[in-house]
């Protein structure tokens, strides 16, 4: 066990001494950041009756494309039916397949479904949480037509070695951004990189609009399956494909797709401030994990910026636990500790994203009344995957752990959070007896377990 000389004798507040951080400072965490500006927008939206039209959602469209530095730009009422509208504008269909990593939420996977094609779940890196790019080799097969590539919790995957994979075997690359707006990876924009780039962009985002979502190519035709797929008002004499006039007014995907005007006015006040707002994040949790640099048990889940890569707006802010250091101390008694210092639960609690490929909708539900589970309905192979078959994904939810996602950068207050978690590694032999050992289930499908929300 590494021990580290204490720099406070104060007993922990798990064991009746007093509290680190004495009174809630939610100012640190408050998100959106909502302004006088951001109403107006919204309230000329509402005063023109205009909330169904698409003529913001349009001048949104061309700030978030050329923002991105891509071609096209195109709104979503949520993140989950861009990547729906991405995966059938690169051709998926019935018995195809798609390649995802399995610690992600749900939408970059399961959208698959409702096409008629399944999913080859990637295992994951143990250092960056992101699809390992060895695995494309390992999962490919001749019924795949995508790659759904994650920057999860903010951290860019490794895209050269993905794209040259993706490439090499004929895939297109969609790019689920939706934990890391505004994000690098050696000087390229996410998003940017791979044929598609879909964003969610709900109200617990780091570019937060409401409730929406956005696709970014700069590849025409896919722009214009997308329009066709759930954009029936703009699926019109404009699309130049001569495979796709003459079925124009009606959707393909016989859905409504189109972002609410009231989202996309908010969104253009939050674009133009989010660079400046994001930076300060990003200055906020390096400064948090600078402070705790050395701490046994504890390590950052960051990418190296010096390098041109950066973590965007650091969505859902977490660390790795390495309980070997702390003389095997549980992560969930860890945790505990650190919350009885001033803490709420999403400040400080254990898991990431369980695995998608054990979760039972993944391998038992017949959806559609096919026969058979969904995941196998079109497929000749039994492709579900086991116990032990993903070990890293498996392994994550006990290996890491929430921190708090600082939303300012205000050095006093992040000192007493740093501590609180310092101070609780500093006496971890304390907390070691009668320690009820790992819990069964860290983590949620969700990611955020506390509140129930979405990730």
């Amino acid at each position: 066990m590494k021990t580290l000389t204490p720099t406070s004798t104060e007993a922990l507040a798990y064991n009746g001494g007093l509290k680190t951080i004495s009174e809630p400072l939610n100012e640190l965490f408050r998100w959106p950041i909502i302004t006088d500006e951001d109403e107006q927008a919204a309230l000329q939206v509402l005063r023109a009756g205009n909330m169904s039209g698409i003529d913001v959602t349009i001048q949104f469209e061309h700030e978030f494309a050329a923002w991105m530095g891509c071609r096209h730009a195109l709104g979503f009422n949520n993140g989950t039916a861009s990547l729906l509208a991405a995966m059938w504008a690169v051709g998926v269909q019935t018995g195809d397949e798609i390649i995802c990593p399995a610690t992600t939420y749900w939408a970059s996977a399961l959208p698959a479904f409702g096409l008629g094609a399944t999913v080859r779940f990637a295992d994951i890196e143990a250092d960056t949480l992101c699809i390992d790019p060895a695995e494309i080799d390992r999962l490919v097969t001749p019924r795949t037509k995508a790659v759904v590539v994650v920057h999860y919790l903010g951290h860019p995957a490794d895209m050269d070695p993905i794209m040259e994979a993706a490439r090499r075997h004929g895939l297109a690359v969609i790019e689920d951004v939706s934990h890391a707006h505004g994000g690098h990876y050696k000087g390229r924009k996410l998003g940017s990189i791979g044929d598609i780039g879909c964003f969610s962009l709900m109200a617990g985002k780091p570019l937060a609009v409401g409730e929406g979502g956005m696709l970014v190519t700069s590849v025409r035709d896919y722009y214009e399956r997308a329009v066709a797929f759930g954009h029936y008002e703009r699926f019109n004499a404009q699309i130049e494909s001569a495979d796709l006039r003459p079925f124009a007014g009606l959707p393909f995907g016989g859905v409504k797709h189109r972002m609410h005007q009231l989202s996309a006015a908010v969104g253009r006040v939050q674009l133009e401030h989010y660079d400046q707002r994001s930076a300060e994040i990003r200055k906020a949790m390096n400064y948090f994990w600078d402070l705790l640099d050395g701490v046994p048990g504890l390590r950052p889940h960051r990418v190296e910026e010096r390098q041109g890569s950066d973590m965007g707006g650091w969505y859902c802010a977490h660390g790795f636990y390495v309980k070997e250091e702390l003389g095997g101390l549980s992560i969930s008694r860890f945790c505990e500790a650190v919350r009885a210092e001033g803490m709420s639960i999403n400040e400080c609690m254990a898991g990431c994203n369980r695995p998608l490929h054990l979760h039972p909708l993944l391998n038992d539900a017949d959806i559609y009344g096919d026969g058979a589970p969904t995941r196998i309905a079109h497929t000749a192979d039994d492709l579900r995957q086991p116990v032990g078959s993903l070990p890293v994904a498996e392994a994550a939810p006990s290996r890491t752990l929430f921190v708090p996602w600082f939303k300012h950068f205000r050095p006093n207050e992040i000192k007493r959070y740093a501590a609180a978690f310092r101070k609780v590694a500093e006496h971890a032999d304390e907390l070691l007896q009668e320690d009820p050992g790992e819990p069964q289930a860290a983590g949620g499908w969700n990611l955020f377990k506390a509140k129930g929300g979405a990730s």
